[in-house]
């Protein structure tokens, strides 16, 4: 039989449907963005669902943590968010209704059982499936009071297609699935039977997840066809089964590929939220050779057609590259707001602003601003790396005498006058100016690597960078 996916876009809902037994990774924040644009795009709604029927995994802080994340990313969600957990009597009620219609029954075989079941297939080198051993039995072999679980009945001949929006037509053989179980014997329902009833119970009409549950589709599909001789009315949502994201060296995305929380790529590596939605966007969808593609255009030019058949290849370099981008496009302020607590010292953050023209000229991300920009605040007398100290040797110290003088007479403190002062003052020494510029930025820094030396003396204004340059020559000698 064929399952009745289907294209149509009208009336589109979405869901985005996380698991709370971790935080926002990569590849869930990417089918979240998918799910939220392709409703975007077509004037209708996207939905988050919560699934936490594993109580024993899912916590609190997880749940924090995925909201928290795709608040970051700038995905809202329409209507209230729905726990999967609070709806456990409307899953086992569907249960019931499929066991009163002869479409699901009682299995009570015993672990044991099951046990040696599997032995058998093993040692026969069988396919590992539940054998239906209680799908056919007389009620009356039904063991008076012994524990049992509620298998659904799947057709045990013929296959299955699903029109996939992505994978194309996929087909399964139907014997190739077994009943699985769909009520736990202390009534509790099993996620194949909670994602099927609250898909329906919330409208979706498009399934937009990961392929690695393909599968799970074949599965879930004999319990819209079981409700819908039931009761009709139990639409079959289209489904599209994304490729997951691969290293970049074509293996399963792991830790050391970047396969980390959301969090981790705000906290730690101080990537910019515009910057990973654009990155997530164009792992396994593109238009055209377009790189950037703001948020209004995403929306207006994203659709699932656009989604490619192979798996995205998730490279670190690239995303850093494309934060990069952002932070020269981003407002001054908004970046000095965000880079003032990666710095420790107290911070002016006007000050810390009206750096960021020259700051953000290289920076990939808000660590780099944030290292860029120490030097400002840091007071006298100034810690000297390793390298910048070799810099300051007694002649070069004898020369920062002799710039502070000059630039003591320097009436306009604008970067083309100290500039011009500089220059003069290593013309007439006969030196080349970086071979003044180096011992300035130890001096002014602290470090051999900062902005242009001539912003960072208008930056640190005349007291401070006399005084600093002072401090290094007084030393001499």
């Amino acid at each position: 039989m064929a399952s009745k996916s289907g294209a149509l876009t009208d009336g589109v809902v979405t869901r985005f449907a996380p698991s709370p037994t971790g935080f926002l990774h990569i590849g869930g924040a990417r089918t979240a963005l998918f799910n939220w644009l392709f409703a975007r795009h077509h004037g209708g709604k996207t939905l988050l669902r919560i699934e936490d029927t594993d109580r024993k995994r899912s916590t609190q802080e997880a749940i924090d943590a995925i909201l928290d994340g795709l608040d970051w990313l700038g995905l809202d969600f329409d209507d209230d968010t729905v726990f999967q957990a609070q709806r456990a009597e409307r899953h086992a009620e569907v249960a019931h209704k499929l066991l009163d219609a002869g479409l699901a029954y009682k299995c009570f075989a015993t672990p044991e059982e099951l046990e040696e079941m599997r032995a058998q297939q093993r040692a026969n080198k069988q396919p590992m499936r539940y054998d239906g051993r209680w799908r056919d039995r007389d009620p009356a072999e039904t063991p008076e009071g012994a524990p049992f679980v509620v298998r659904i009945k799947t057709p045990q001949s013929g296959e299955t297609t699903i029109e996939d929006l992505v994978q194309g037509s996929v087909t399964v053989r139907n014997e190739e699935l077994d009943d699985y179980i769909i009520l736990r014997a202390d009534g509790t329902p099993t996620y194949m039977l909670a994602v099927v009833v609250d898909d329906h119970d919330m409208g979706v009409t498009h399934v937009i997840r990961g392929d690695d549950h393909l599968n799970n589709a074949f599965r879930q599909l004999p319990i819209y066809h079981a409700m819908q001789a039931i009761e009709g009315g139990w639409p079959i949502p289209a489904y599209a089964h994304v490729p997951l994201i691969h290293g970049n060296d074509g293996a399963k995305l792991s830790k050391r590929h970047g396969a980390l929380g959301v969090e981790e790529y705000r906290d730690e590596m101080g990537i910019l939220p515009e910057a990973l939605f654009n990155y997530l966007l164009r792992l396994g969808w593109g238009y055209g050779d377009r790189e950037e593609i703001t948020r209004e255009e995403a929306i207006e030019l994203f659709d699932i057609d656009g989604v490619g058949k192979s798996p995205s290849r998730f490279d670190l370099k690239k995303l850093e590259h494309l934060n990069g981008n952002y932070i020269r496009e981003a407002d001054n302020a908004r970046l000095a707001a965000l880079v003032a607590p990666r710095i420790e010292a107290e911070v002016d953050e006007k000050l810390l602003a009206s750096a960021m023209p020259v700051l953000k000229t290289r920076a990939r991300n808000l660590n780099e601003l944030a290292e860029g920009a120490a030097f400002l605040f840091q007071r006298r007398p100034l810690e000297m790396t390793e390298k910048a100290a070799q810099l300051l040797d007694d002649e070069a110290r004898a020369r920062l005498g002799l710039v502070s003088d000059r630039l003591k007479a320097e009436n306009s403190w604008t970067i083309e006058a100290l500039e011009a002062t500089t220059k003069a003052i290593a013309e007439e020494l006969e030196l080349g100016l970086g071979k003044l510029a180096q011992p300035m930025r130890a001096a002014l820094t602290g470090t051999t690597t900062s902005p242009g030396i001539f912003d960072v003396l208008v930056l640190l204004g005349r007291d401070e960078a006399l005084a600093r340059i002072d401090a290094q020559a007084a030393s001499a000698g």
